[in-house]
């Protein structure tokens, strides 16, 4: 640099400290470091509540209020992303079933009455009454069959629905979101409730086993039942 002006390769004023490279030309001006401040934690959003709780659980959302506005649940996903799911409350459950037995119990009736006056009827014919008894027999197996199959049969062809859940507005779900088919619901509603809880735990704990099943709703966050959590199912608004 001379005393009357700037030579090429020389800095603008202020830049006279600027390190040079060993060729003489300045090197480029280092960028400063930009303070980026962090992200906020994202926090996933609640994607369960219980219809009679108000504790957030982990898939469906909670109704609101008895006469508040708006939308009957809150703007969460179901576990499969289809849609919006409130979980059923105690009272819907034990009304479906009470509809369901008096169903079937019609049923049973319709079918075996006939035959019991048909015994009755035949005095004391040996031979009658032996026919009889073995077509009460028969009869009593078709009315366990179709007490098994009920449930299962019309919860495959309506994705977890029977009459009596139709009646009181609730259907069951899997957790996974697959549809519930008949294997499904013959798992659930024979195998794990009726032989498991009914038939071996509730004969081995008189009846206990089965009514724990039965009120443990009430006080879990998800109102799930025993047999629930074996199988991996909810029940909700439908």
């Amino acid at each position: 640099m001379t005393d009357r002006g700037l030579t090429p390769g020389d800095p603008l004023g202020g830049d006279d400290e600027r390190e040079r490279h060993p060729s003489g030309l300045p090197l480029p001006p280092r960028e400063s470091a930009r303070w980026q401040e962090p992200e906020p934690e994202q926090v996933p959003p609640a994607l369960w509540r219980g219809e009679e709780h108000g504790t957030v659980t982990p898939g469906y959302s909670s109704a609101p209020p008895p006469g508040a506005g708006g939308s009957r649940s809150a703007p969460f996903p179901s576990p499969a992303g289809g849609g919006q799911l409130v979980l059923a409350g105690w009272w819907r459950r034990v009304g479906a079933t009470a509809i369901d037995g008096l169903i079937v119990g019609a049923v049973a009736l319709a079918i075996m009455a006939p035959l019991g006056v048909g015994i009755f009827a035949s005095g004391n014919n040996e031979t009658g009454v032996v026919a009889f008894a073995l077509a009460f027999a028969a009869a009593a197996l078709v009315v366990t069959l179709v007490a098994f199959i009920y449930a299962p049969f019309l919860m495959a062809r309506t994705n977890g629905q029977t009459l009596g859940r139709m009646a009181t507005g609730i259907r069951v779900v899997r957790t996974s979101g697959e549809r519930m088919t008949f294997g499904w619901a013959m798992l659930r509603e024979v195998v794990v409730k009726v032989l498991l809880f009914n038939v071996l735990l509730g004969s081995a704990s008189l009846g206990l086993a089965y009514l724990v099943d039965v009120l443990w709703p009430l006080w879990d966050e998800e109102n799930r039942a025993l047999h629930d959590f074996l199988v991996q199912t909810r029940t909700v608004m439908a």
